[in-house]
């Protein structure tokens, strides 16, 4: 192992949060060195957003977050907003769209988002070092002293970003909570967040035969609703509406699926179709509404065959209240191999909000995905890693 080396801050993990504050911490005049056990920055950026990374929300505000502690997030998303991020983003000449409100991605590929970070870091004289993995975190009477695969490494300000548990094929470990452990704070539970469900045999029989489709809904887990679109895969349903509510479910509960959010009656609706239509089928009606090969099975699946004629108004009153509460209690979820962030982690209530340095152990900081702050889907986590970055980048 070579001889240590002293810089003024190191950052573990380069990812969204990481290279956010080192860049922002070396234009403030440190000597910040970024380590990573990974063989390339950044690599959940490269894969968010299908390639295209949504990299930020400019609808975003705290009620986009779940934490133990709603009020932590508040200072850093007020002093660093994703009009600051996209002006950053646009003065690099990075093309960027707006798929749904407020969602804005790069027009072409994550990788210019990424460039923009490196870039960032270079032309402020931050240095990232991959393939360096750390053994050994204590303190010292001057800050830090890392013990890495490479060397020892000191420095008087540590900043811990290296992420949650969410898809494990990326490096995530649980590093961060091992750390945070060690200095005497304390990790609240993880589990995977944004997360599609499995289902159990009852109803992946038959909804596992339209994988593929994808359909409007609302869904309601917990106090949260969303109207979102719904997919139904060979596993079980995914889908922005599955993801956002995955966040508010809680195991042994029923998620309910508005399968008709743009009809606020339905059963007036079919009394009236019965009415004009006696002989039809109710696949026909709901034709109007789904893919053909859904409307089938919906109508085998319940039991809805015959000629409308044959339903009496009661019986319509069944049809309706399944396709506006349809509910189903998942078996779990995919877990993290799929989760697009880690609920929970480490507990803010030992954090300052503004500079996020721990309240005990004065130099050492935590910010991005590891802390107990979860977004909600559609580009607030990226968000969450760019003004928790930069507001410690600018406190050290």
């Amino acid at each position: 192992m070579t001889v240590s080396s002293v810089v003024d801050v190191v950052v573990i993990g380069a990812g969204a949060a990481g290279l956010m504050c080192a860049a922002t911490a070396a234009y403030q005049g440190h000597r910040v060195r970024v380590i990573d056990h990974a063989n390339k920055a950044g690599k959940k950026i490269l894969m968010s957003g299908g390639g295209r990374c949504n990299f930020t929300n400019l609808n975003t505000t705290p009620e986009h977050f779940v934490s133990a502690n709603p009020h932590f997030c508040k200072s850093a998303l007020k002093r660093y907003t994703p009009w600051h991020f996209l002006e950053l983003v646009e003065r690099h000449g990075v093309e960027h769209v707006e798929k749904a409100p407020g969602q804005l991605f790069c027009a072409d590929s994550a990788k210019a988002l990424l460039a923009v970070l490196l870039t960032e870091c270079e032309w402020a004289g931050a240095e990232i070092q991959l393939d360096t993995g750390i053994r050994r975190v204590v303190r010292t009477d001057s800050g830090f002293e890392l013990t890495t695969t490479r060397e020892t490494v000191r420095c008087q300000s540590l900043v811990v970003a290296c992420g949650g548990l969410s898809i494990p094929t990326m490096g995530a470990s649980g590093f961060g909570y091992q750390l945070a452990e060690q200095f005497g704070l304390s990790v609240l539970p993880t589990r995977a967040g944004l997360v599609p469900f499995t289902l159990p045999p009852e109803h992946k029989a038959w909804l596992s035969e339209l994988s593929g489709i994808s359909t409007e809904v609302v869904a309601e887990a917990g106090k949260a609703r969303f109207a979102e679109p719904m997919l139904i895969t060979h596993r079980g349903l995914s889908g922005p509406a599955m993801l956002q509510v995955s966040s508010f479910w809680a195991p042994g509960t029923a998620v309910t699926v508005d399968w008709l959010p743009q009809l606020e009656d339905p059963l007036q609706v079919l009394i009236q179709e019965r009415n004009a239509h006696p002989n039809r089928g109710l696949e026909r009606w709901l034709r109007q509404y789904f893919s053909q090969r859904l409307s089938a099975a919906l109508v085998e699946q319940f039991g809805w065959q015959g000629h409308l004629q044959q339903f009496s108004n009661d019986r319509l009153g069944g049809v309706a209240a399944v396709l506006k509460g349809w509910q189903f209690k998942p078996s779990g979820t995919e877990g993290y191999r799929t989760a697009e962030v880690t609920l929970g982690g480490v507990n803010t209530d030992g954090l300052s909000s503004r500079n996020f340095e721990v309240k005990t152990v004065p130099g050492l900081h935590f910010i991005g995905e590891v802390l107990d702050v979860t977004g909600q889907l559609g580009g607030f986590n990226f968000q969450w890693a760019w003004a928790s970055g930069w507001c410690t980048g600018m406190a050290l």
